[in-house]
């Protein structure tokens, strides 16, 4: 087993150093700090403190990895719930656990970002919201040093794994079962509000509506809304009078298309995709896609505890429902 001591030596300098490179320690030479960092890749170090908490005498400790990037309150019951999801199932696994947001991470190198986590003693990392964009956070995953659970991406490979619904399966049918409810009106003419450009979760939705429109032979204009509000009431505002339906990527887009119409005092039929609660307040009730984030997280514990304990990355795919929610429906 590599030690410290192999690590010191191969890259000319003193145990000292090592630790306090692999603790994150500040005012050590950025020269210095590569030397460690590629020594320890390149002699697959493993510190007592990560081997430990591998072992079963001890709970491992695992990170929520968070991107929080939206300009709005309202997506933050997403988080939420996958925040209350995964602690809960942590508990129930006995499994340690710490969050950890994007913008604590996001300016780090890879090598930086490898020590980090090692000395927090992270073993497992349940990742939330990558894009195609993070570059940091793939090489960290290519390089298969920790335990990762990626949701809302299709990443796996032996120590990866990937959690997410079918959200290509799901944008088709939301937005068809929309369509077909509104039959009696003219509906071949489609506004899709897309998500966020580069976005995993975005492309496969979009890849949805396009199978959908070249089945049903419709016209559709496709704009990117960003998962925005305020973006989807204004290209609802440019586009609406010439569509017949408007499907949203997203719960918030839907709400910001509805308002926008009622305020245009025309009728359009609307859909959006989430299952946020916020739905069941837009005073119009819309076909969306619910999707249950705290079972989500909960599973994407229970797969980072399964690879910890030595299975194989693969790709999980939970079911949805298409729904139309009430005020009824989310009160308490």
């Amino acid at each position: 087993m590599v030690s410290i001591k192999d690590v010191a030596k191969h890259a000319g300098v003193a145990i000292s150093t090592v630790s306090k490179v692999l603790n994150n320690y500040p005012n050590i030479r950025l020269e210095t700090r590569t030397k460690v960092n590629q020594a320890v890749k390149e002699l697959n170090y493993v510190p007592n403190s990560v081997a430990a908490a591998l072992s079963s005498k001890q709970p491992c400790r695992i990170a929520l990895l968070i991107n929080i990037k939206y300009k709005t309150q309202a997506i933050d019951e997403i988080y939420m719930q996958y925040i209350s999801g995964g602690i809960s199932r942590a508990t129930e696994l006995n499994l340690d656990i710490i969050t950890v947001f994007f913008s604590m991470i996001e300016n780090k190198s890879i090598d930086e970002l490898d020590a980090y986590f090692m000395s927090q003693s992270i073993t497992g990392i349940v990742i939330y919201g990558i894009s195609k964009e993070d570059n940091t956070l793939h090489q960290l995953i290519n390089r298969e040093r920790f335990k990762v659970v990626v949701i809302d991406a299709p990443i796996f490979n032996t120590n990866t794994s990937s959690v997410w619904i079918d959200n290509h399966k799901a944008q088709y049918e939301v937005a068809k079962k929309t369509i077909l409810e509104n039959i009696g009106h003219a509906s071949d003419r489609v506004l899709y509000l897309s998500g966020k450009k580069n976005g995993y979760v975005s492309e496969a939705r979009l890849t949805g509506m396009e199978k959908l429109a070249a089945d049903l032979n419709l016209e559709m204009l496709v704009r990117c809304g960003e998962f925005s509000e305020l973006k989807a009431r204004n290209l609802t505002m440019r586009f609406a009078k010439n569509k017949d339906i408007i499907v949203c990527a997203s719960d918030l887009m839907a709400i910001g298309a509805m308002r926008t119409l009622t305020e245009m005092n025309i009728f359009r039929p609307v859909c959006g995709f989430d299952g946020i609660s916020l739905m069941g307040y837009a005073g119009k009730q819309m076909n969306t896609v619910k999707q249950d984030f705290a079972r989500i997280s909960a599973e994407a514990v229970t797969e980072a505890a399964r690879l910890l304990n030595g299975g194989e990355g693969r790709n999980i795919v939970l079911d949805f429902q298409i729904v139309r929610l009430k005020y009824e429906d989310i009160i308490c």
